[in-house]
């Protein structure tokens, strides 16, 4: 997920010395990684390079959307390694952008907690591995809100928020709607057309509202919320766990919760193009990433859930505490984005433009 404040979303060079170097880096001294920002910690890119005697050049999106029409517009000729999330693993194989992966050259891949050994939207690993998982949440500021339900309604109902300025998730239009879904009574997961040309009239009668700021992206929302400008908005639970970790007292005294009518189990995987020019050195990164020190090394640094079972006894105190922990509650909560063909991206694509255009 993005945390662009710390870094700004281009391109970072990461170089090392040069010591023995792999098997899968005899024919290549590059991997061009292609991430959401703020979400590798550099001493682990710095150590895969010093390991393989090569260099990480990393470049930055802040939307799946962004990523795809990259990847389609010649970027799967360009990187070696992908982060999209699940929902999105799908479309890169329905547009033949992404490569199935060689599994004898990923050990590791028995470290997957079972529940993410063969998901749905990639039965069987076949194109992904596992990254990281969060959740989508609402966040707010305790200073200006004291008694905030646990409902989706805090955002969407003018009769609930009335005053309160907020904020809205921009990006995916899948995720946006399906918080307007939820606040419907349809449940996160909607997929009908019925059900998004109602969560459409919502949201359009949601951006008129006064107290409306705008769609951000969820760094934002938080950044916003801190100076003043809004109260209140959609983000992901990493983001904001990072911040207040990092720094207390300016983030201490937001709060995240899981609306009570459910939401969004998000998990980021590793993908490596259809035309990477370095598909083994992929290949070995993202098998470097499924040991266990060094996916509790990325959790750790990026305060979201690591799906390898052997490296939970290696994460921080941090993360086994809210907003990065959720309780057995919260977790009955969610659900995965839905997966839909194509047809049906077109309808939510068009219902989404419409709404903003308005």
């Amino acid at each position: 997920m993005t945390r662009s404040w710390r870094w700004r979303a281009g391109a970072l060079v990461l170089m090392s010395a040069s010591l023995s170097a792999g098997a899968a880096a005899q024919e290549a001294d590059t991997l061009y990684l292609f991430n959401w920002t703020e979400y590798m910690p550099p001493e682990v890119l710095q150590d895969f390079e010093r390991e393989y005697d090569v260099r990480v050049v990393q470049n930055f999106f802040t939307s799946n959307a962004e990523m795809f029409t990259k990847l389609r517009s010649g970027g799967d000729a360009q990187y070696d390694v992908v982060v999209p999330t699940d929902y999105f693993v799908p479309r890169l194989v329905a547009a033949d952008l992404v490569r199935p992966l060689d599994h004898e050259r990923l050990p590791g891949l028995e470290h997957l907690l079972p529940e993410f050994q063969d998901p749905a939207y990639d039965p069987g690993n076949r194109y992904s591995v596992p990254y990281q998982w969060g959740v989508t949440g609402i966040v707010y500021d305790t200073r200006v809100l004291d008694d905030v339900p646990h409902s989706w309604s805090a955002l969407f109902d003018p009769t609930v928020n009335p005053e309160a300025p907020f904020t809205l998730l921009g990006g995916d239009p899948q995720v946006l709607f399906g918080a307007a879904c939820a606040s419907l009574g349809y449940g996160f997961d909607c997929t009908q057309r019925d059900q998004w040309v109602d969560s459409a009239r919502r949201l359009m009668a949601t951006k008129k509202r006064s107290n409306f700021v705008g769609f951000t992206d969820s760094t934002a929302t938080i950044d916003q919320i801190v100076r003043g400008v809004s109260a209140m908005g959609m983000t992901y639970n990493g983001d904001l766990a990072w911040r207040q970790a990092e720094d207390p007292d300016t983030y201490g005294h937001l709060r995240f919760f899981v609306p009570e009518e459910g939401s969004q189990r998000g998990i980021d995987t590793l993908v490596i193009p259809k035309r990477a020019p370095h598909p083994e050195l992929a290949q070995a990164f993202i098998a470097y990433t499924l040991r266990p020190d060094v996916a509790a090394r990325i959790s750790n640094y990026t305060f979201y859930a690591t799906p390898n079972k052997a490296a939970l006894d290696q994460l921080d105190d941090a993360l086994k505490q809210p907003p990065s922990s959720l309780g057995d509650e919260e977790r009955s909560r969610l659900v995965f984005v839905p997966l839909i063909d194509t047809a049906q991206l077109g309808t939510l694509s068009q219902l989404n433009n419409e709404m903003r255009s308005r």
